[in-house]
């Protein structure tokens, strides 16, 4: 190590690049999680109460709706904090769990969303015996095993990061602990941990969407073999939500994790970050309520009922 002095805290720097809109910055990052909240627990509540909705496919968007919510909880709320304060330090033991947590819940979305696929794919492939194919307890499987999944390869991600000795400079170029701002400020980064952290970045983005996409090619082989045109079209709007929300997922996600990167990279990384943290989960329920109809009809009986017995002064 030499004359090196280890860190224990970081700064994260994030948007004090822009200290005269950092204001602005707050409220509306402010009202986009509030937003994010009401909309993602209204599809839960509305999924939840309407008996209409509990199939496979809204149990897989509940449960990506849930983990969605945490994980902007998990960012937004200490970006509030810092765009407001002067000390936007974070000790390391801080620092790693806020990572763990991310990529924990980043990794479930992808596997969930693979699990939809698979949904889908049965649904349209054996309609017939889609109810014995995708019972209860095969979904609720299927959401242990894409938690599981994600909470072990953020564990691994995790160990390996910290693991690495951090000297000199303490200053992350993001506003979350995210894993290649954080690396960089390593002294004893390797080629083959370089390498490791990728191979587990790819196993959760190229791997899960690889899947997605394979279970498309045979539902679109399926669709297009189906004498009807309304029958094509109801099949194809069953799909379309999801399909949506995987390209916004993964181009995103994508663009971040997997591109080659060097040092003024940072700042496009951030405000990419910044889409797929906060854009994203408010994207997602937005685009499963406009694109479905049973949604829509559930969302307005819950906000009816609300309507309801809301205190009228």
């Amino acid at each position: 190590m030499g004359n090196h002095t280890t860190v224990s805290t970081f700064l994260l720097w994030g948007f004090s690049s822009f200290p005269d809109q950092q204001n602005l910055l707050f409220v509306m990052v402010f009202f986009s999680q509030v937003t994010i909240l009401a909309a993602n627990v209204s599809i839960m509540v509305a999924i939840k109460l309407n008996h209409n909705l509990h199939i496979p496919m809204y149990f897989f968007l509940r449960g990506l709706s849930f983990s969605e919510t945490c994980t902007t909880m998990v960012i937004i709320p200490r970006m509030l904090v810092d765009l407001l304060s002067k000390s936007k330090t974070i000790s390391l033991p801080e620092c790693a769990t806020q990572m763990f947590f991310f990529f924990g819940l980043g990794a479930n979305n992808c596997f969930n969303m693979t699990a939809m696929s698979y949904d889908r794919y049965t649904a349209i492939h054996t309609p017939l015996h889609y109810t014995i194919l995708m019972t209860q307890k095969i979904c609720f499987q299927l959401m242990t095993a894409s938690c599981v999944t994600g909470i072990v390869v953020s564990l691994c991600i995790v160990l390996i990061v910290f693991n690495l000795s951090f000297c000199d400079s303490s200053t992350i170029q993001h506003f979350f602990c995210d894993i290649t701002p954080v690396v960089s400020l390593a002294c004893d980064y390797t080629f083959f941990q370089k390498m490791v952290l990728l191979a587990f970045t790819a196993f959760v983005l190229v791997g899960s969407f690889i899947f997605i996409m394979i279970s498309y090619v045979f539902i679109g082989s399926i669709v297009m073999k189906m004498p009807s045109a309304k029958g094509r079209y109801k099949a194809f709007s069953t799909c379309s939500s999801h399909l949506t929300v995987v390209c916004i997922h993964y181009g995103f996600a994508g663009f971040v994790y997997l591109r080659p990167k060097d040092s003024d990279s940072f700042n496009e990384d951030m405000l990419m970050a910044v889409t797929y943290t906060v854009l994203t989960p408010l994207l997602n329920p937005i685009v499963y309520s406009l694109r479905n109809k049973e949604m829509q009809i559930a969302l307005k009986k819950v906000l009816g009922n609300i309507c309801r017995f809301s205190p009228r002064w």
